[in-house]
């Protein structure tokens, strides 16, 4: 069996230069599948480029909801911690067509309320339905961002038909997320889990056939001093085996069929 992080961001200046002790820690704390999303044409670029190197990389090609309006946003006077991609969230969507069959999803996609002002929902909107149905068509699981949209975000994708998808880093009520759940798709655990209530309620109420393992690295760490990295999926593994009262190889075992289920692979 092996542990797996399905939402890492290993292309990070935080972490890329360091890449090689990432992935060696995380080899020692069992990690043997790491899928590290793309947030923008560039990155995407970088990902593939990783992916392709490194057998225990997987690549997910996708376009971060803020990039996707973040030219207009810019324009308009609104502060961004990160310049502009100089390719439109079109060019991004006709790479991740050309290049799918180096990806293993999409994502991370999805629709973003916390940095993008009510204006540009609607072309932010646009631009998520134009990758989901690419994710459809290439028939290609979606890992899903949906902060301060998370209703929006489940409502599209029913609308549209989707039966495989991730919801990294839930933020809403858990009772939204069991709803969620209850509709077959899954939501990942980040590596914080020890110190935040909801993600500690997600574990215990959640159905365990839904639950995946995240790090969202070099973001959430388990600790707040930390940089986060794959081989800190194994303390949320370990604790949900505590939360659900089995010995942790059953936990893990668990876990390892909700990846295979989404993803079609064994980690």
């Amino acid at each position: 069996m092996g542990l797996f992080d399905v939402h890492a961001h290993l292309t990070h200046p935080r972490l890329l230069p360091e890449i090689d002790a990432v992935l060696a820690r995380a080899a020692v704390a069992g990690v043997t599948s790491m899928i590290s999303n793309g947030l923008n044409f560039e990155d995407n670029q970088a990902v593939a480029e990783l992916a392709a190197k490194t057998p225990s990389v997987h690549a997910a090609f996708g376009l971060y909801p803020v990039d996707a309006v973040l030219p207009e946003m810019l324009a308009d006077g609104h502060e961004y911690p990160r310049e502009a991609s100089p390719h439109s969230p079109e060019e991004a969507l006709d790479w991740v067509r050309e290049h799918a069959d180096e990806a293993i999803a999409v994502g991370e996609i999805g629709l973003d309320g916390y940095w993008v002002p009510a204006e540009y929902w609607d072309r932010q909107e646009a631009v998520f339905r134009a990758f989901v149905q690419a994710a459809l068509d290439l028939d290609k699981p979606i890992i899903l961002h949906s902060r301060k949209r998370e209703a929006r975000c489940f409502e599209i994708l029913q609308e549209m038909g989707v039966k495989r998808a991730d919801f990294h880093c839930f933020g809403s009520r858990v009772k939204l997320a069991r709803r969620i759940a209850a509709a077959g798709y899954h939501l990942s655990i980040p590596a914080n889990a020890r110190r935040s209530e909801s993600f500690t309620r997600m574990l215990e109420t959640l159905p365990r056939e839904q639950v995946l393992l995240e790090t969202d690295c070099p973001y959430l760490p388990p600790e707040r001093d930390l940089t986060n990295e794959p081989c800190y999926v194994a303390g949320t593994a370990a604790y949900a085996a505590e939360l659900w009262g089995v010995e942790p190889a059953e936990a893990q075992a668990q876990l390892e069929s909700n990846f295979v289920d989404l993803f079609g692979f064994t980690p």
